[in-house]
């Protein structure tokens, strides 16, 4: 599936009240079904490119698979707004208890106690300029984004460089895209630094601590949900990261770097 994040559209644009017809580009939108060994699951809305990243990335952040050899194949049907996910077995009932998130377009995720995720173990330290130049990164990585507008970008990166970014209408799909990524490319996203361009929530902090990541860093605000689990889960929260400032809302030791 290789739709386009973005679609062509002429508008008008009036400035000083003098309106003129211009062309331009708008983000596209699906709903997309998921079926997974003939059981329908799950429907997402989402940007209707690249698809397999995001299913794979929100199989493994829901327990569906463990690893990348769990899965026998991604098959888009029915003009591509349905997806037959295939698996080698199916050792556990499916998760159903799902709860509908702050994430844009509706977000969803299936319900899990904080008990059941382990604190981070992994750590990884970075001074503020690193942050400062890993958005600058991802903001150079957002074409959807400077051709529309209106979309949101995510991205992993091992401390030094970006290493995968996607962009989504929804924040949270775009975690369950570079997640996917990083799968499908043989590489756990565990002790990586996870950036976005959206308000970190609570789903968001969740999708960090079931990858195990420790540094979770966006240009704007947490919610207080999503502080109160990055406490729990030892994971340091950074907001605000724009230009050359930033806020830090949780564990701070994984980035002021004592004298």
């Amino acid at each position: 599936m290789n739709t386009s994040p973005v679609k062509p559209i002429r508008y008008w644009d009036v400035r000083h009240e003098a309106p003129r017809e211009v062309p331009g580009h708008i983000v596209a939108e699906t709903i997309l079904c998921v079926h997974v060994n003939g059981q329908e699951w799950v429907t997402l809305v989402c940007s209707p490119h690249a698809v397999e990243d995001l299913i794979v990335g929100f199989l493994f952040l829901e327990g569906v698979i463990h690893t990348f050899e769990d899965l026998l194949g991604v098959v888009p049907t029915h003009n591509e707004h349905c997806v037959d996910v295939w698996l080698r077995k199916s050792a556990q009932p499916l998760p159903r208890k799902a709860v509908i998130t702050s994430g844009c377009g509706g977000g969803i995720t299936f319900e899990e106690a904080t008990g059941t995720i382990p604190p981070v173990t992994r750590e990884i330290r970075l001074p503020p300029t690193t942050i400062y130049e890993l958005m600058r990164q991802l903001h150079q990585a957002a074409h959807a984004y400077r051709q529309a507008r209106g979309i949101h970008a995510a991205g992993l990166s091992d401390g030094r460089q970006l290493l995968f970014s996607a962009e989504d209408v929804g924040r949270h799909n775009t975690i369950d895209r570079v997640c996917g990524q990083a799968f499908r490319a043989g590489m756990l996203p565990a002790s990586r630094v996870l950036l976005t361009t959206g308000r970190i929530s609570f789903e968001m902090v969740r999708k960090a601590a079931k990858m195990n990541i420790p540094i979770v860093v966006s240009r704007t605000s947490p919610t207080e949900l999503a502080v109160r689990l990055a406490q729990v889960w030892k994971i340091t929260i950074v907001g605000y990261a724009r230009g050359h400032r930033l806020r830090i809302y949780t564990h701070p030791e994984r980035i002021i770097q004592e004298d």
